[in-house]
């Protein structure tokens, strides 16, 4: 039976007055090596745009809210690619840089009378539109027991070898981790961070580092290679399959196919402080 409309107020305000946990999304890179006249972020997967399957992802993570970071000029597009989000979105402009970009998301949160109530942020790239829900979860959770930035990782499957004067080495891989994300930080303090990393002019490769540059620890939570990074257009394909292969496998079949994916233990891991 819906719900009457007295309820629905009163749904409505419990929703206003709760904390929100934003997922700060990034979807203003160039995409230089996936090419074309549009945005990959905008490009369809499995009938929606890739930033829809992002948004959609961390959402059912637990996230309440979304800021979106676009490219300027592009905003028309990715408002269309959004207008069935299930959580509200927000747009930000972003910089002639990932990091000038996220500095600029962070600033959109810090101005709004809403979304600067959260304690928790979620920094998410995209073009890593297959996050499963269970990664967002358990980086939520890391953040709830105590962490200050955290990110989820998986083992290097891939023999890595070092170029030196004499040729190159073998690195020990067991010893190697790979970042994706969504990277978890307690809100202030990443804002603190970047606005740091800001006025120096540095350079961090992701947004976990800024955290570190300025002496925080980093929590590291079990990933998943459904999170693959979109990168090029052969990706994209990929990524279709993915989602065509475990949607048609059936819940546990389905599940099976994930876990073959992760190459990890289905066993529940013990986070990790790098």
């Amino acid at each position: 039976m819906p719900a009457s409309a007295p309820a629905r107020r009163r749904d409505d305000r419990v929703t206003a007055m709760s904390e929100p946990v934003v997922a700060l999304v990034m979807a203003a890179g160039l995409g230089t090596r996936f090419g074309g006249p549009v945005p990959k972020q905008v490009r369809e997967l499995t009938g929606k745009a890739v930033v829809a399957v992002a948004v959609e992802a961390m959402a059912a993570g637990g996230c309440t809210d979304a800021v979106v970071v676009v490219k300027a000029g592009m905003h028309n597009h990715f408002r269309l690619a959004l207008a069935a989000s299930p959580i509200p979105v927000r747009f930000a402009t972003g910089g002639d840089s990932r990091q000038e970009s996220v500095h600029n998301g962070l600033q959109a949160i810090k101005i709004s009378p809403r979304l600067s109530r959260s304690t928790k942020v979620l920094i998410h790239d995209a073009a890593r539109p297959l996050v499963p829900a269970y990664v967002v979860e358990s980086v939520l959770a890391a953040l709830d027991a105590g962490a200050v930035a955290v990110t989820p990782a998986v083992p290097v499957v891939d023999t890595i070898r070092r170029l030196d004067e004499d040729g190159s080495t073998v690195i020990d891989r067991s010893t190697l981790r790979a970042v994706q994300t969504p990277q978890g930080f307690d809100r202030q303090i990443i804002t603190a961070c970047h606005e740091k990393l800001h006025a120096e002019g540095g350079e961090v490769t992701d947004d976990v580092s800024c955290c570190q540059r300025y002496g925080y620890p980093v929590e590291l939570v079990e990933g998943s290679r459904m999170a693959l990074k979109i990168t090029e257009p052969m990706d994209l394909d990929i990524a279709e399959t993915l989602v065509k292969a475990t949607a048609g496998a059936g819940h546990h079949s389905g599940r099976r196919v994930r876990r073959v994916l992760s190459g990890l233990d289905p066993r529940p891991s013990h986070r990790h402080r790098g």
